[in-house]
């Protein structure tokens, strides 16, 4: 740990202007005293000069470095849930960005069994697991510079994936059909020159994602809210507002989403609602990424409408973004770690979908399903979503073009083999180093469950 530590060191001072020797020996003492360091580039650097292409190249598995004061550290472990940010520095390829933001990030099922307070489905107290994701805040008090024209890091613990390869997976085959989506990969993270594991790095959805994907980087992004809310209503925009990632700033304007939302509830008939869905949005994103998500049963995504005990039900999962020179919205899939799952059973008792896509039951009223018998309402209630169900053919297509393309099987075996030895010997000294690792053994076996997953998906779709 020492050795890792002063290789840490080393790095800073390497990746800082040139100093005397007196003020690296007073730097080195401010560390040691538990002091970040404010680095400030000198333009040289790798991060600088290349874009996230190399951040998300699928053929490498990098290593990357936090450190963390150990009050600080202490004190995001006392409380991981508040997810508050403490300063530190990032160390990758011989380059320190000082300072950045660190802090523990997730919603419940990112910290299920890994605080100490007693209820699962609202979890507090300090921090139990070894592995919680984590999130970098690049742009930290105001930094200009970005991190290969990123502003966040997230590395995700995949804790509820056994098998490691759901999020990265999943994300390729949404992008190799053509939908937007975060781009993922697998990265060794140590945090004060300990060795954490392997997680999965996964692209943020924000306007770096808009400005990598879209040709107008100008409009909002919405994370997790509905067009039409469960009800039949036109969202607030209070509730528009509370879900923007950008423009926040700048007054922005609600008008595309709220009058999309208005033409949807407006239609009269099959024909009607297809004419506003194709003007308003590119049908040959929108009907790819139903049938990639369907048949890998994203089951805990946008089609999923979970009920509370009040009977009031909404989705999660997704985010939206319009682009004003076209009027048309996007949406984009998020959070995959629960994908693949319910294939050919329900294998999680949380998150099955009861219908196919396009089915109703329950004439549209909250019903239990599930072993835990947990509500839910059809997705195809949505007058958006029964819109989309309307492309029978398109939809069809989409599948036959993804069955024999992106997701045929000798290609999946392939590239699933290339990412398993990319982080196999990883896998196993992430087993080794760690009492709460899953075994590598039980990953080996995890990993053949996930491949008769996915033979099981081509069979019967």
């Amino acid at each position: 740990m020492i050795k890792k530590y002063f290789i840490s060191l080393i790095f800073l001072f390497y990746s800082c202007d040139k100093e005397s020797t007196d003020t690296q020996k007073e730097s080195n003492k401010d560390l040691l005293n538990e002091q970040v360091l404010n680095i400030i580039p000198n333009g040289s650097e790798k991060y600088l000069s290349l874009n996230s292409d190399y951040i998300f190249d699928q053929k490498e598995l990098r290593t990357y470095d936090l450190i963390l004061p150990k009050s600080s550290l202490e004190e995001i472990d006392s409380d991981p849930v508040a997810e508050k940010y403490v300063e530190g520095m990032l160390v990758f390829e011989n380059d320190t960005i000082s300072p950045v933001g660190i802090r523990y990030k997730g919603s419940v099922g990112a910290f299920v069994g890994c605080t100490s307070g007693p209820d699962f489905a609202n979890p507090s107290g300090y921090k139990t697991c070894t592995k919680l994701s984590m999130k970098v805040k690049i742009n930290w008090k105001g930094r200009d510079e970005n991190f290969f024209n990123l502003k966040k890091l997230q590395f995700h613990s995949q804790n509820l994936d056994d098998s490691k390869l759901h999020e990265r997976l999943g994300y390729w085959l949404f992008r190799e059909i053509g939908v937007m989506a975060p781009r993922s990969v697998h990265a060794r993270l140590n945090i004060n020159g300990k060795f954490s594991g392997v997680y999965a790095l996964t692209e943020q959805i924000d306007s770096q994602f808009i400005d990598y994907n879209f040709q107008d980087k100008k409009g909002n992004l919405y994370k997790e809210v509905w067009p039409i809310d469960f009800k039949g209503n036109i969202q607030s925009d209070q509730s528009l507002k509370k879900a923007l990632k950008t423009n926040e700033d700048k007054n922005p304007s609600f008008e595309i989403i709220k009058s999309f939302a208005e033409q949807i509830l407006e239609s009269q008939g099959e024909n009607a609602l297809k004419d506003i869905i194709i003007s308003r949005m590119d049908v040959d994103k929108i009907i790819p990424l139903i049938v990639v998500d369907r048949i890998i049963r994203n089951d805990d995504g946008p089609f999923h409408w979970y009920c509370n005990e009040s009977d009031f039900c909404s989705n999660h999962n997704y985010y939206w973004y319009e682009e004003p020179s076209t009027n048309k919205l996007y949406l984009i899939p998020w959070d995959l770690d629960n994908a693949f799952e319910n294939i050919a059973f329900s294998k999680n008792p949380v998150t099955p979908i009861a219908d196919d896509f396009g089915q109703i039951t329950n004439n549209c009223q909250p019903f239990e399903f599930g072993p835990w018998n947990i509500k839910q309402w059809s997705a195809s209630c949505d007058k958006l979503t029964k819109g989309w169900a309307y492309f029978s053919d398109e939809l069809l297509n989409n599948k036959i073009n993804f069955l024999n393309g992106p997701f045929e099987e000798n290609l999946i075996n392939d590239l699933v083999n290339e990412w398993v030895d990319q982080i196999e010997s990883s896998v196993k000294e992430e087993s080794k180093a760690h009492s709460d690792a899953i075994s590598f053994e039980k990953w080996k076996g995890s990993l053949d469950f996930l491949i008769s997953q996915l033979s099981f998906a081509r069979d019967f779709n």
